[in-house]
């Protein structure tokens, strides 16, 4: 697929400007540097939706070596993983009308692309996505591993937050993209927990309503070497039959 970019109207365009300009009122303060600062080095503005082939995956390459892959929106495991692992980030193309702006039943092109490729500029976050989808790919046929994966996935690269000179910030692009949570994630009376691999694999999570509960990071170098531990704590849980 390609963006075709050509379709996107007017309307479009206003709305990638809505959302764009409504989350940097509040990100500036709470975000992940590496993630504000991604936002120059890919090229974001508000007063266009990002062209891919001319403007974002030209950025994306020269920085990092990843692009942003158009698809048609949620798809099977194994094509997923596949793309990471060829450091291709899939991303929709359609965006959100006014009557869905605070809700969705399944991620737009405003939450996956402003959402998470800015992050994409960063080298350790991008060795920790390479390295997980080859993981996945290993056992992309054993249904109970790949839950566990995806439990890792949601609590770091989806809803994650980083610890930055002692205050909290958001790096995940499920919060990224969302003004209601970007906002309630930080609250004091919410669930902060430091990352612990075991204990993010053991943690189911929910798609339908904000999280009960955030892994807090020290550092993108914590998360990818995490990873390159995962597999002890795969094989154990095969061996022991756990299903949690």
């Amino acid at each position: 697929m390609n963006q075709d970019y050509e379709r996107y109207t007017d309307a479009d365009h206003r709305m990638w400007q809505q959302l764009f300009e409504r989350q940097m009122q509040q990100l500036p303060r709470i975000a992940s540097q590496a993630y504000l600062d991604g936002i120059a080095k890919v090229g974001f503005v508000p007063d266009h939706i990002p062209h891919f082939e001319r403007e974002t995956n030209p950025a994306l390459r020269a920085l990092t070596g990843w692009e942003v892959y158009v698809v048609p929106g949620l798809i099977p495991h194994r094509e997923f993983y596949t793309h990471l692992y060829n450091c291709q980030f899939p991303a929709s193309s359609w965006l959100r009308k006014p009557e869905q702006i605070d809700y969705l039943e399944e991620p737009d092109m405003f939450h996956d692309t402003f959402g998470h490729v800015p992050l994409l500029s960063n080298e350790a976050f991008c060795a920790f996505m390479a390295h997980l989808s080859e993981v996945a790919l290993k056992h992309i046929d054993q249904e109970e591993i790949l839950q566990r994966i995806s439990r890792l996935y949601w609590y770091t690269v989806e809803f994650g937050l980083i610890r930055e000179k002692g205050a909290l910030k958001i790096y995940g692009g499920g919060i990224i993209s969302s003004s209601g949570e970007s906002r309630y994630c930080l609250c004091d009376d919410v669930p902060k927990i430091d990352f612990d691999l075991a204990l993010v694999l053991d943690t189911p999570y929910h798609i339908d309503r904000f999280q009960d509960h955030y892994f807090v990071i020290s550092s993108y170098e914590q998360l990818y070497e995490s990873v390159t531990g995962i597999e002890p704590l795969l094989e154990a849980h095969l061996s022991t039959g756990i299903n949690h």
